[in-house]
């Protein structure tokens, strides 16, 4: 039994022979066509254009003789000298391309008549020679070699005309059995190829299929298949090896369902303790596993379908989850809180999604997370009542503090001496920090519960920029440091309540300034889209570390390492609570080292106004 490569190389080493045969067939042809042709060219043609040449010679010798016979000697004498050195150079060529049989014999005739032809020239031009003795000469001794000379030329051409005729006619012979010869090499090469593709199916493709299906079933999950072998060559091997690995593949799988049914045991139980509902869901959206709480409270059970549930917004979550792919990511957003009853009592959820790849990063299914946030937001809730509370009753005995610090140092009441003057400035100035932080907790306080009071109108963009840039302008050039705007020409109105508006640009423009290193810039930028206009302020400090960028806006929440006196951690917070009270967003950028940038958007005046009048 041959091999596989035994086969290949019978079939390839068959198609290869006649390739090659046909190869030296066709060079070995060509040669000898080449060489019948060269033959032609060479040893004949040249015997004929001599042989031409010397009868034009002798033919214009003999005009020369009949133009001394009339009288014209000059011309005749010219006629013979100019075409004697021509016929002597074309007998040469013709004497030294002797190559047929009586060619040679021929030729010497030749040479033999043109020098009794000359000799008899020589009197016929002789000056002293009388008229009738040249006429004499010219038909009885002249003219007789002439026509001799010529016809033993055309005699020789002739001779070799026919030997090149002779010549073609073994050419085309030979090019005609060389035609065939490619014929038939190329008639059995086609057989060959044929066959050779019959058993190629036969010996390859077959069992190729054959493995081919065997490994859709295996993929479809039929590890009971045996893969059936007829021959002994690598194809047969390697449907040996298959079915070996089919059989090592069913005991593998016989030891996995065990394995995944403990594990799928161990799983529902650590899910059923999780007080989240939790969920997880293949890439058609059945659920393949769910905690209690996300079946009993959205109806998230084991193998049911997420499209029959009747929470659109979950659905929505899974859909835009699914639609990332592979590019998916663990995303909670902190501002998304979903109100939902449970058993008549108000409940809220914090939507999550995490994708499940596997180890080629493929998406394999999604977990969907509604945390409960409940109680949570009720102790924020209760946080703020309490910390505006507070701020409220804080503020009557602060004011009443203050007027007493100012009275005390005004001296309304009496001198005071060096050093009470001293602690009651340091007592003035806490008591002003403070105020102004109650002031700050209670702006906030205001904001969330949608009490501060706010006028909105169309403001220049421009206008609130160049305002607040230019009330900073001396404070800057106390910092050394220069503020620097990059503003398109045309920026549109904003819809904003300029006083809000002015303390956010303010706040930013005031960090900027005390983390920017003296000589160095603050920039100002602003870009606009289709629907809002975002303002950038960028300085070149230090610089907020990764971790603490997510933080940075929290109330009271101030990077470690800072200065004492850099502030009390609310004003960014306030900066956030005013930009989303106009229905916008801020963000930061940071670079430890390269500076910060905070950015927020606010809506264009004319799309929301354009909005407005197409409501009804």
């Amino acid at each position: 039994m041959f091999s596989l490569r035994q086969k290949l190389f019978l079939g390839f080493g068959g198609l290869l022979l006649i390739i090659a045969l046909t190869g030296i067939q066709s060079v070995s042809k060509v040669t000898d066509l080449g060489y019948a042709i060269d033959v032609i060219l060479k040893e004949n043609y040249q015997s004929v254009l001599a042989c031409q040449k010397m009868k034009e010679s002798l033919e214009r010798m003999d005009s020369g003789s009949l133009f001394i016979l009339s009288g014209y000697e000059k011309e005749g004498r010219e006629a013979i000298d100019g075409n004697l050195p021509e016929f002597d150079k074309a007998l040469m060529i013709e004497l030294n391309n002797i190559t047929l049989p009586g060619e040679g014999e021929s030729a010497a005739h030749l040479q033999e008549l043109f020098a009794r032809y000359k000799a008899t020239i020589e009197g016929l031009e002789d000056r002293n020679t009388t008229r009738d003795r040249r006429q004499d000469i010219y038909f009885s001794q002249l003219f007789p070699l002439f026509r001799n000379i010529k016809d033993t030329a055309d005699q020789i051409l002739n001779m070799n005309q026919k030997n090149m005729y002779d010549a073609n006619e073994i050419a085309r012979h030979k090019a005609a059995k060389a035609r065939e010869q490619m014929y038939f090499l190329l008639i059995l090469g086609a057989v060959l190829a044929i066959a050779y593709v019959f058993l190629i199916g036969k010996w390859i493709l077959r069992p190729i299929e054959r493995l081919t299906q065997s490994a859709e079933e295996i993929k479809r999950g039929n590890l009971d298949l045996i893969v059936k072998t007829d021959t002994r060559d690598e194809i047969g091997r390697l449907s040996e090896a298959f079915n070996a690995m089919a059989a090592s593949l069913r005991e593998v799988r016989r030891s996995d369902e065990a394995k995944l049914v403990r594990i799928q045991h161990s799983t529902q139980q650590t899910f059923d303790n999780l007080p989240d509902a939790v969920a997880i869901l293949d890439l058609e959206g059945k659920v393949e596993m769910a905690t209690e709480t996300a079946g009993n409270i959205f109806g998230l059970k084991r193998n049911i379908q997420i499209e029959s549930i009747p929470f659109r917004w979950i659905t929505d979550l899974y859909r835009n989850a699914l639609k990332e792919g592979d590019h998916a990511s663990s995303k909670e957003d902190a501002t998304a809180v979903v109100q939902h009853f449970v058993n008549a009592e108000e409940h809220f959820f914090r939507p999550m999604t995490a994708p499940i790849l596997n180890n080629r990063r493929e998406l394999i299914g999604i977990i969907l997370i509604l945390k409960d946030v409940t109680d949570q937001l009720e102790q924020d809730e209760l946080k703020k009542g309490v910390i505006s509370t507070v701020s409220h009753q804080l503020k009557t005995p602060l004011t009443s503090i203050r007027m007493a610090i100012h009275l005390l140092l005004d001296e309304k009441v009496g001198p005071l001496t060096p050093k009470q003057q001293e602690l009651l400035i340091a007592a003035r100035e806490d008591s002003e920090r403070l105020h102004k932080i109650l002031d700050n907790l209670l702006d906030i306080s205001r904001i969330v519960s949608g009490k501060m009071a706010m006028e909105f109108h169309a403001v220049p963009s421009q206008q609130i920029i160049s305002e607040t840039v230019e009330s900073f302008r001396g404070a800057a050039l106390g910092y050394g440091v220069k503020i620097h705007t990059i503003l398109p020409g045309d920026l549109p109105e904003v819809w904003a309540d300029t006083m809000r508006i002015g303390h956010v640009f303010a706040n930013l423009l005031s960090n900027a300034l005390k983390y920017t290193a003296s000589g160095d810039t603050v920039t100002v930028t602003a870009q606009v889209d289709e629907q809002q206009v975002e303002f950038s302020v960028s300085d070149t400090g230090k610089g907020i570390p990764e971790q603490y960028l997510s933080r940075i806006f929290d109330p009271f929440f101030r990077v470690p390492g800072q200065e004492a006196d850099t502030g009390t951690g609310l004003g960014l917070s306030i900066v956030k609570e005013i930009v989303e009270a106009h229905g916008g967003s801020v963000t930061v950028k940071s670079r430890t080292g390269e500076g910060t940038t905070f950015s927020f958007k606010l809506g264009r005046a004319d799309k929301i106004a354009a909005d407005a009048s197409d409501r009804p």
